[in-house]
């Protein structure tokens, strides 16, 4: 997901402010379309292009209507339904959120209208409160965009022929992610557990651990057969290949950042003496290397 400087500067400014934006704001959005690609089954995924529309969604399409899986930025409800007729002309019947960022559910109270919408319990409690963190300040969501159904370790929902696995796998991205698993399409959606290709962005402020990340994503691989599609939060659709490289990234760069951290190095030098050069080219997105050394540095143990 790498970003021209001005889709960068964008997203600083409107990354968990979706429910705010109108006016000219979405003038911002006008040249944004969503990419519909099939990914297996019974399964779709829209992706936006030309511009940062949010994180990626799935669409579950086929005989029992339309399920999504997160729904962007809250100035595209108009394109994300545009996009969701093309595959099935039923209005979505549920949501299910993998993280409360408003890049996530900025679409929420629009289309709790028609859907039930289904999270963590984290994500319910974050979305009815202020937040603040990296970006920012996030103010509460109007009581439609709050799940109406929430679960702490996991839930089925059987739609579509489908028996879809939601399952926590908690203090990674944030305190309230979930992970959702199609068995029978055999595709899995990360949400923002999985940036393809380039550094991830890590929620200290809302529960997220650089070092858990790195163990919540050896344990999914080790839970989904090896010809899964992957979709990720952010990025092109992946696969099991695509999964694992970017595990040896976190893998690699967290004991690279918590090996120099005990020989006394501080963030500043750890920093400045930079990353192996293997995963330098990670930094292309909006997520830079000092960033991320950063996300990991506060992520080690405090020292009592």
């Amino acid at each position: 997901m790498t970003l021209p400087i001005k889709s960068l500067a964008l997203f600083f400014t409107l990354f968990y402010a979706a429910q705010a934006l109108s006016g000219s704001h979405d003038n911002a959005f006008a040249n944004i379309t969503l990419k519909t690609t099939h990914v297996n089954g019974t399964v779709y995924m829209l992706e936006g292009v030309g511009g940062f529309a949010g994180g990626n969604i799935g669409v579950s399409a086929g005989e029992d209507g339309v399920l999504l899986i997160d729904d962007q930025l809250g100035p595209m409800s108009e394109k994300i339904t545009a996009a969701i007729a093309g595959i099935n002309a039923a209005k979505p019947r549920f949501i299910l959120n993998t993280h409360w960022h408003g890049d996530h559910t900025g679409n929420n109270a629009h289309f709790s209208k028609h859907a039930t919408v289904i999270s963590h319990s984290n994500v319910r409690k974050r979305l009815m409160a202020d937040q603040e963190n990296f970006f920012g300040k996030s103010p509460a969501q109007p009581k439609a965009a709050w799940p109406l159904i929430t679960f702490d370790q996991s839930l089925r929902v059987h739609f579509n022929g489908e028996d879809i696995q939601f399952t926590h796998y908690p203090n990674g991205h944030t305190d309230g992610d979930g992970v959702i698993y199609f068995p029978n399409s055999k595709v899995a959606h990360l949400g923002d557990h999985f940036f393809n290709g380039v550094f991830p962005f890590i929620d200290l402020d809302s529960g997220g651990n650089a070092f858990k990340l790195t163990e919540n994503i050896k344990n999914i691989i080790a839970s989904l057969p090896e010809d899964t599609r992957v979709i990720p939060g952010h990025g092109a659709l992946s696969d099991m290949q695509g999964l694992r490289a970017y595990y040896e990234m976190l893998k690699s760069t967290t004991t690279h950042v918590q090996e120099a951290a005990a020989d006394g190095e501080s963030l500043e030098d750890i920093q400045f003496g930079g990353l192996p050069s293997e995963w330098t080219g990670w930094g292309g997105g909006f997520i830079t290397q000092e960033h991320w050394i950063s996300f990991i540095y506060n992520s080690l143990p405090v020292k009592q």
